[in-house]
């Protein structure tokens, strides 16, 4: 982990509401797994929010990375209104990311809603490893959608809105259908009743692809101090920031 400033390269939407900020920060950007998370003093003097917050990597180039962020509250409020040049402190990489197969493979990524953020990151990489990539994103509607030029002309991307403004109408869980069966590898990131959703669906397919997920729960210190994100699994109690975030879907549900 390293406790760095980074400086603020450019901020421009994604969606409506959502924005992303590329950083320059050559400590924070080394040696970053795909799925990991950085830590962002989202105020001037870290003091209202006093907390950081954890952002998953969205992409990273180099000595630069860039995160992808809906805003929700008075910290993503402020870090979307920095103006270029602007310097943020922040402590980075941490958690336990994705784990890509070793033989190039047909890897489904689902993703809801700012869950998508991780996996356009781990979809460079596992293009560039000679994988085969298909994108999923379950939205609320076509506004609230990644731009399919954010991803590897070579991955497939596949929207779901749920008022059908957009690809299909309904839950992206609900549409996984000729693709969980072509997948050999399914990484998933987004809100908590998508990955039911997800362990309902897959369960019972026969094909034991061992879904691995990134979990998204509200985690103060990111580093396993404060225990603010435990989470319940088959094997006990296990923090999200220090444990995870990746877990195996069938492990938490």
């Amino acid at each position: 982990m390293n406790v760095s400033t980074a400086t603020l390269l450019s901020t421009e939407p994604a969606w409506d509401g959502a924005f992303v900020s590329w950083f320059h920060a050559p400590e924070l950007a080394r040696g970053v797994e795909p799925g990991q998370f950085v830590m962002v003093h989202c105020s001037v003097e870290g003091l209202d929010p006093m907390f950081a917050r954890a952002f998953s990597y969205y992409r990273v180039d180099g000595d630069r990375f860039a995160i992808l962020y809906q805003v929700v509250g008075r910290g993503t409020r402020w870090l979307s209104e920095q103006p270029t040049g602007a310097v943020v402190r922040m402590y980075g990489p941490l958690g336990k990311g994705f784990r890509l197969p070793d033989d190039p493979g047909n890897l489904l990524l689902i993703g809801g809603g700012v869950g998508i953020a991780p996996l356009v990151d781990t979809a460079e990489r596992a293009v560039a490893a000679g994988h085969h990539v298909v994108a999923m994103m379950g939205a609320r509607s076509e506004s609230h959608l990644l731009s399919a030029a954010a991803w590897p002309k070579e991955v497939e991307y596949v929207v779901v809105t749920e008022d059908g403004s957009a690809g299909a109408k309904g839950y992206v869980t609900q549409h996984l259908g000729k693709y969980q069966e072509w997948a050999s590898k399914i990484y998933a990131c987004g809100p908590n009743p998508m990955f039911q959703a997800l362990a309902d669906t897959l369960r019972f397919n026969g094909r034991r692809q061992r879904p691995e997920i990134l979990m998204e729960e509200n985690m103060p210190c990111g580093w396993g101090m404060c225990y603010g994100c435990a989470i319940f699994t088959k094997h006990g109690v296990r923090l999200c920031c220090k444990d995870g975030p990746r877990f195996n879907l069938f492990d938490v549900y």
